[in-house]
């Protein structure tokens, strides 16, 4: 004991008891994100991909509030009545499993409530039954899993609670996913946003399972949105929606299964810095009538460089042949590709449709699941799902070779969907 400061020094302490507090002490084993953030807000996000460590934050945060504001009143909502005790509570990352034994509250469920030694509350709520948030009041509350809640309007009950004391806060723990509530958060200036990855917490995760993921869903939007905690939000206008091509993709396809394969290019003018992708999409015809997006091969390059890719793609894949938009390049395409190689088998295509007229046709072979993303393709699926055609946008490179090689592929009444194309040099 310290005889200046009357405060037990650390060597006065049993080691044992020194180990027992830091393994309690989540301020240093949380990683940054994990942490409620500095600043006077009023609700926190923690966004974050399965396994991320968001059920220990949550619940830590709820620690802390209940250790330094005796006698509060807290609510705890999961989507579920189950989830909230069986996550929240009991899981291997809830209040109740890592509460330290000096606080360690007490679990009355027929009352649906905590209690700690100090006096301070909490109760559990499930989104499904947003009425019975009507009236109860709190200083702080932790609302789990937002984006999976069944009833909107929960959230608006448990705002109106949240009312007690000088200054109530919310924590927000959850999988991001194109809701309304997660993005009214994202654009409020009074949420503090923290982000968080599934590998981020490694250390905690069963190798197995982080292999697994990885080998599995690394590439799709569904990797991005549970594993990189990413919030990808659908736009409204868009002629794709991401759930479509989440719902039909595949890992691998049987190449002996394709009758043709085709690479298409709509070219950059230009192949300065600031110039736009040379988009450059592989894609073929399957026995069973679907198209399969094979590999987005686009990029900024030279004339040179985007041909021998082209080129190579070709031979890679033992394409039958090359599409070319003439509108935009002129002869540029050709004259290139028989620079890299004189007999390249080449067709010119020609526009005479507007590129939302184009699109239509291919945005609705995805929605009706007839075309196949084989694997993922991060920047063609964003601008896919991003481009609103009505707003007056550009359409992007990447969607532009989409749409012609499977316009090429999979016509309808023609070459084309109506767009007047014409054979060559050696095609076959």
């Amino acid at each position: 004991m310290s005889a200046a400061t009357g405060i037990l020094d650390a060597q006065d302490v049993p080691r044992e008891a020194l180990a027992i507090a830091l393994a309690y002490r989540w301020s240093f084993w949380a990683r940054p994100e994990q942490r409620a953030p500095a600043g006077d807000w009023v609700k926190w996000l923690y966004l974050a991909g399965r396994g991320a460590g968001k059920t220990r934050a949550g619940g830590e945060w709820v620690r802390e509030q209940a250790e330094r504001h005796p006698g509060c009143r807290i609510h705890l909502v999961a989507p579920t009545a189950s989830d909230a005790r069986d996550v929240m509570l009991e899981g291997q990352s809830g209040i109740l499993r890592t509460a330290p034994p000096w606080f360690r509250p007490v679990y009355e469920p027929s009352r649906r409530r905590l209690s700690w030694p100090n006096g301070s509350l909490a109760y559990l709520f499930s989104a499904e039954e947003p009425d019975r948030l009507r009236g109860p009041q709190c200083h702080y509350a932790w609302a789990d899993e937002l984006a999976a809640w069944a009833r909107p309007e929960t959230w608006d009950m448990l705002m109106f609670g949240l009312r007690l004391g000088q200054h109530p806060q919310i924590c927000v723990t959850t999988t991001p996913k194109p809701v309304r509530v997660v993005r009214q958060l994202l654009d409020d200036p009074t949420c503090a946003v923290t982000r968080g990855t599934t590998q981020a917490n490694a250390r905690n995760l069963a190798p197995t399972f982080l292999r697994e993921i990885l080998g599995r869903y690394q590439g799709t939007r569904l990797y991005r949105q549970e594993v990189l905690g990413e919030y990808l939000e659908e736009v409204e206008g868009a002629l794709w929606q991401r759930d479509w091509i989440e719902r039909d993709r595949i890992e691998s396809v049987d190449m002996d299964r394709l009758r043709r394969i085709v690479v298409a290019i709509d070219p950059a003018v230009t192949s300065d810095a600031d110039s736009d992708e040379t988009g450059i999409v592989v894609a073929g015809l399957g026995i069973d009538g679907h198209g399969y997006v094979l590999e987005d091969l686009s990029g900024r390059s030279s004339p040179d460089a985007w041909a021998r890719r082209a080129v190579n793609a070709l031979d890679r894949h033992g394409a039958d042949r090359i599409i070319g938009e003439a509108n935009n390049g002129g002869d540029l395409i050709e004259h290139t590709l028989r620079t890299v190689r004189p007999n390249v088998p080449y067709r010119k295509v020609h526009a005479s449709r507007g590129k939302a007229a184009r699109a239509e046709p291919i945005a609705a072979l995805y929605e009706q699941g007839k075309v196949h993303h084989v694997g993922g393709f991060r920047e063609l699926e964003d601008q896919l799902c991003s481009w609103e055609p009505l707003s007056g946008m550009r359409s992007p490179d990447r969607l532009d070779a989409l749409v012609w090689a499977l316009t090429e592929l999979m016509p309808v009444g023609g070459i084309g969907w109506g767009d007047a194309a014409t054979l060559s040099g050696v095609a076959a």
